[in-house]
């Protein structure tokens, strides 16, 4: 009989550990695959480009969680084979981003996302442990419609994309941690009862021991740092995007006021997301949520930050004019939606007033709502940007009398 059963016990160790240079290098095709990304909010995105691009980024962001989690609980035991082999995944992804939509493109890419998700979960596989704070890590049902969708060709592709990435999110977000425990050890008692019904071999049964399924939970600094670092990435493909758009400008006074708006913005950014946030995530500090939320919130703030990364480079191109009017609802949306989320971590992590909150947050997200509806056709962006520096500006200020944390 297979001696197999669920440790819920085991924890990776904790102690000062800082990223490694393989997961350095490993970290190199975010840079690539963030600066594609961005490509697909430029010149004129409409609510399909926006769509595709957080089906996409999710999809990118997973497949790197997925081997950054694996380093992160391997530790020294990782197997450099696995995150190299993953890192090529990565970069056919980021490859095939330009022009995803067309046939030989968007079938790279799903054959490459496919590929190396399920390397990422059979990593996790063949140690026998289980990530419970990231399940679709190990549980890789949402990669089916991807593969589906190497066969499938049309308007139908993005749609099954769509699905998988739904389907990673509600894995993710609909079991607790004591849901997926439980059905662990449901799956393994399954397994045993039906070894138990084999005439196993006495070797086969030897070899059946010590396959025991550990639960593992993550270090939560180096984690933190990790996503720290990548989030750092994200910042710097703003100041890229600003140095390759005022390589090709016209220098004029136009465009020293956007470029110099464009890099204060990213500046305020840093300043929130890392200076005074923790993984990346704006306004934690000291405190953080459990380690799901956070991976969840650092998902959704980084393709937050990545959209405005994009925006600030088409203002520095656009800065004699013409700003076309759909950069300026997707900066707006986008630092928007990063205002609204600082905000509940503020309320929900520190100890203040909630007058004072909402004083730093409403007229912060009335001037996001305003630079939305600007019309940017025919008009200079530097006044646009200086706006979403203003919203940022008066958000931090007001956070600095917020910045007490709870008690634990």
């Amino acid at each position: 009989m297979a001696d197999t059963h669920v440790n819920t016990l085991v924890s990776t160790p904790g102690g000062e550990r800082h990223a490694s240079w393989l997961e350095l290098f490993f970290d190199l095709v975010a840079v690539a695959g963030v600066a594609q990304l961005a490509h697909l909010l430029h010149g004129e995105p409409g609510w399909r480009d926006v769509g595709l691009y957080i089906v996409l980024y999710l999809a990118f962001w997973t497949n790197w969680l997925s081997l950054t989690l694996y380093g992160n609980v391997a530790g020294e035991r990782t197997r450099t084979r696995i995150l190299l082999i993953g890192m090529f995944g990565l970069t056919v992804m980021a490859a095939a981003v330009h022009g995803v939509q067309q046939g030989d493109r968007g079938t790279a890419f799903a054959v490459a996302y496919a590929v190396t998700r399920f390397i990422g979960g059979n990593a996790f596989g063949d140690r026998r442990e289980v990530v419970v704070d990231w399940p679709t890590v190990t549980f890789t049902a949402g990669a089916v419609p991807w593969t589906v969708s190497i066969f499938v060709h049309g308007p139908a592709r993005p749609w099954l994309w769509a699905l998988g990435v739904v389907m990673d999110l509600y894995v993710t977000f609909a079991f607790s941690r004591e849901h997926l425990l439980r059905t662990l050890r449901e799956r393994a008692e399954h397994r045993r009862t039906r070894e138990q019904g084999r005439a196993a071999a006495p070797e086969s049964r030897r070899e059946a021991r010590g396959r025991d399924l550990a639960v593992v939970e993550t270090d939560t600094e180096h984690l933190a740092e990790r996503l720290g670092l990548f989030s750092i990435i994200v910042l710097g493909e703003g100041v890229y995007q600003i140095v390759e758009a005022a390589s090709d400008a016209h220098w004029d006074r136009g465009l020293y006021a956007t470029v110099a708006g464009a890099f204060a913005l990213l500046v305020l950014l840093w300043s929130l997301s890392l200076s005074r946030g923790r993984g990346g995530v704006p306004c934690l500090g000291a405190a953080s949520p459990p380690t799901r939320v956070l991976l969840g919130l650092h998902c959704f703030v980084t393709g937050a930050v990545a959209a405005l990364a994009a925006g600030v480079g088409v203002l520095v191109e656009h800065a004699d004019g013409g700003l076309p009017h759909q950069t300026a609802w997707m900066m707006a949306t986008a630092l928007g939606a990063y205002l609204l989320v600082a905000t509940g971590l503020a309320h929900w992590t520190r100890v203040g007033s909630l007058r004072r909150l909402l004083a730093a947050a409403l007229p912060s997200l009335a001037v996001c709502a305003a630079v939305g509806a600007f019309d940017g056709a025919g008009r200079r962006p530097a006044g646009l940007v200086w706006l979403l520096v203003l919203a940022l500006v008066w958000f931090s200020a007001g956070m600095r009398r917020y910045d007490s944390p709870k008690p634990s």
